[in-house]
């Protein structure tokens, strides 16, 4: 057994604060859109990519991030990934046009997709001596991602309001200096051997942003139109090339055989949902708060805050406790069903409504959820993998939540733009387009509560499939 690291809790917070941060960068620059559009010069149709680019390249480029941190050491590829961030930053709050802005929010994403896996590798690795550590770790952890989607609104409301757009990524810079340097908090963690699979990498990459691209498009061009079809198309059939490319090379990106992780694919698929239903959630109920209801930047971003507190107490006080003792299949299906009843109870917010009685109850019924379902998916994804492809399942499940979360939004846009959201100025067609959006999210976590419920494996279940697994693979090598 390693020895245990001292400084670990320490190297959690700088851990945490970077999945805070990182997931926060999809988020802060929602409110100011707005003056971003008006002094770059973004058209209606072109804003989108702000927060799109960097999504495309996070979530794209997650997998290519878990593996090298599985090859050139997770400590090394974290210091990457925040030099990258910030010089990303750099040039998304100093760009004088928008295509220098898009390219600036891209760097970020490739910082990100460099951050998040090689963070849950060096947690892995500090806590992965006591089950009771590392729940509670994984529990501050977790809590930073939701919070940071949600503070990210609230933040950036403050300073668009107060200071001006650009903040919105000075921000990340002496937040990045400052992560740079407790870096010698980490651990120093060793690679192995091995190459690098561009051309798996390539496909997949360009398989999941063409995707997103398609959906994000499909709302403006038509989804039957000969662009999204051909679009789609091509990215289905480069993600096919890349499972070919990975059942054929020496040393694929996504080894196949990781999917043999007991519940490695159902806690993706309730990641992905989770995904799909929370970030819309938000997202709208921003809009509603603000085009209908006529708050203000700040104000917008202060009404959400309930969330995030009751998201930070369940995840750090309860969460891992109730895990602990019903494990994660109740607590990650249970946990999306309550999201779902959340959400349909935001579907009848009024044109005329009040913070107090649309919007509090219901969005703190649909954030229970979210702490109810985030770690344990979390967890589910990462326990069964081995040591050496820890930073690999980390990817895979980062990849799902974003992708998932980027095609939720870009299908649920589409879905309340066809339902009234797009006439700014008519408060009953824009809550009709809001409370659409909020009813297709709720039964996208729905559906993600019943599948988990009903295919999931327990902890009794996954264990001994594990264990005969491990049998066969010693039998097999004549042990």
């Amino acid at each position: 057994m390693s020895a245990v690291n001292p400084r670990r809790w320490w190297a959690l917070v700088v851990l945490a604060a970077a999945q805070f941060m990182v997931i926060m960068d999809t988020s802060i620059i929602g409110v100011a859109l707005p003056e971003m559009q008006k002094d770059l010069g973004f058209s209606q149709g072109e804003l989108q990519w702000v927060f799109n680019a960097y999504v495309i390249a996070f979530g794209g480029l997650l997998l290519l991030g878990g593996r090298l941190s599985d090859l050139l050491g997770a400590r090394k590829v974290f210091v990457t990934g925040w030099t990258v961030l910030v010089a990303g930053s750099i040039v998304a709050a100093a760009a004088q046009s928008a295509s220098v802005e898009v390219v600036g929010r891209a760097v970020q994403g490739v910082g990100g997709a460099l951050i998040a896996p090689s963070a849950m590798t060096l947690l892995m690795m500090l806590f992965a001596h006591d089950p009771k550590e590392l729940g509670k770790a994984m529990a501050l952890y977790g809590a930073a991602a939701p919070a940071g989607g949600t503070a990210g609104v609230f933040m950036g409301g403050v300073f668009t309001q107060w200071l001006s757009w650009p903040w919105v990524f000075i921000i990340y810079i002496p937040i990045g200096l400052a992560t740079l340097a407790a870096a010698k908090l980490l651990p120093t963690v060793g690679g192995r051997r091995g190459g690098v699979d561009v051309l798996g990498a390539v496909s997949v990459t360009a398989g999941l942003a063409l995707a997103v691209f398609a959906v994000v498009r499909a709302p403006e061009v038509g989804w039957s139109s000969t662009g999204t079809v051909l679009e789609l198309v091509g990215a289905v059939a480069l993600l096919a090339l890349f499972f070919v490319i990975q059942k054929t090379v020496n040393e694929p990106l996504m080894p196949l055989g990781i999917w043999r992780v007991p519940r490695l694919g159902s806690a993706n698929l309730a990641m992905a949902l989770l995904g799909a239903a929370w970030i819309p959630m938000w997202y709208f109920l921003n809009l509603y708060l603000q085009q209908v209801l006529g708050y203000g930047a700040f104000a917008s971003g202060a009404a959400l805050l309930p969330m995030t507190v009751l998201l930070m107490i369940f995840m750090t006080a309860i969460t891992a406790r109730l895990m602990a003792k019903f494990g994660a299949k109740p607590l990650i299906g249970g946990g999306l069903l309550v999201l779902a009843a959340g959400l349909v109870w935001l579907s009848q917010v009024q044109p005329t409504g009040t913070f107090v009685v649309d919007v509090l109850p219901a969005s703190l019924v649909a954030a229970l959820g979210m702490s109810l379902a985030y770690i344990p998916a979390m967890m589910a994804a990462m326990s069964g993998a081995p040591q050496e492809q820890a930073g690999l399942a980390s990817g895979i499940v980062n990849t799902t939540y974003q992708v998932g979360s980027a095609l939720g939004l870009a299908a649920l846009t589409a879905v309340a733009t066809s339902a009234g959201a797009g006439k700014l100025g008519d408060l009953p067609a824009l809550t009709d387009g809001f409370s659409a959006a909020f009813v297709w999210a709720a039964a996208i976590a729905a559906v993600g509560g019943l599948i988990t419920l009903l295919s999931m494996r327990s902890e009794k279940a996954a264990a001994a499939q594990a264990g005969a697994a491990q049998e066969a693979t010693g039998e097999r090598a004549g042990v």
